[in-house]
């Protein structure tokens, strides 16, 4: 599974999320397939059976935008990373949410309109309109920084050379003179020790297998609670997911008749454009 989807993804540091890249080491970190296949040289498949990159989609000769095949490779690594670290957290969170400690009575409603008893689906969907803004607006703002706004000391976007998976440093950003972001994603209170670079490369190697088995089970999770029986392990070990029919994609895509996604779609399509203006204007 290591080499098998290695053609999408180098990682890069989990410390990365905080210490910027030199721009003189940063032109190595993404140089191409050549990386891709010593990749998979480094860290072989425990089947035994893969040569070279595995990559029946020909994503690692592809070329998007016009920005270049190398590019690509490093919008793609960088793609997986986040995209696992999304999914790590979304499935903890799945699995808190469906605990009586978070789903539970509280003695202070977590928001106006709270309803005890609710699958995680059903959370998100009882949340009124202003709190789902909130958090979209957070997300927006998280996704900003990842992609360099603001021109932080050291950055190199991804598509030209910086390390996938780097996320600069957000605190003291945002907001008033102070900023409003008062710790980093990564190590927020400064009390984890430096690493090593072997240690920061087994580690990198260590996110991307666990991001990847965290996007499957998050999947896995959400099918099985909309079509009960369709993921059979779960009936092997007796392990009950709650079944909810909300249409928890409702709020991403507009065509879809939804409350939400109909009210919400102007403000996700003005930050999708930001986002991509800043980009572009980055690469």
């Amino acid at each position: 599974m290591a080499r098998s989807i290695v053609a999408l993804a180098l990682l890069g540091s989990a410390s990365a999320y905080v210490a910027p890249v030199p721009k003189s080491a940063a032109t190595s970190l993404a140089a191409g397939k050549a990386d891709l296949a010593a990749l998979c040289a480094e860290n072989p498949s425990p089947l035994g059976n893969f040569e070279g990159i595995w990559d029946p989609l020909g994503c690692a000769d592809m070329d998007f935008w016009g920005l270049g095949n190398e590019a690509t490779i490093g919008y793609l690594r960088h793609a997986e990373i986040k995209h696992g670290r999304v999914a790590m957290a979304g499935f903890l969170g799945y699995l808190a949410g469906s605990t009586p400690l978070v789903s539970g009575e509280h003695l202070i409603q977590p928001y106006k309109g709270y309803v005890a008893g609710c699958t995680p689906q059903e959370q998100w969907a009882n949340i009124p309109l202003i709190g789902k803004l909130q958090i979209l607006v957070l997300v927006g703002m998280l996704e900003s920084y990842g992609e360099g706004a603001g021109s932080p000391a050291g950055y190199v976007h991804y598509t030209q050379g910086g390390k996938p998976g780097f996320f600069p440093s957000i605190k003291g950003k945002g907001g008033f003179a102070g900023g409003s972001c008062l710790f980093d994603l990564y190590d927020p209170f400064g009390i984890l020790p430096e690493q090593t670079e072997a240690e920061k490369k087994k580690g990198l190697f260590a996110e991307i297998n666990n991001g990847r088995l965290a996007m499957i089970g998050l999947f896995s999770v959400l099918a099985e609670s909309a079509v009960p029986g369709s993921n059979p392990q779960y009936a092997i070990f007796d392990i009950k997911i709650p079944e909810s029919s909300v249409d928890i994609m409702g709020s991403v895509f507009p065509q879809l008749t939804n409350e939400f996604a109909v009210k919400a779609w102007p403000v996700l399509a003005i930050c999708g454009f930001l986002q991509q203006y800043n980009k572009r204007k980055t690469v």
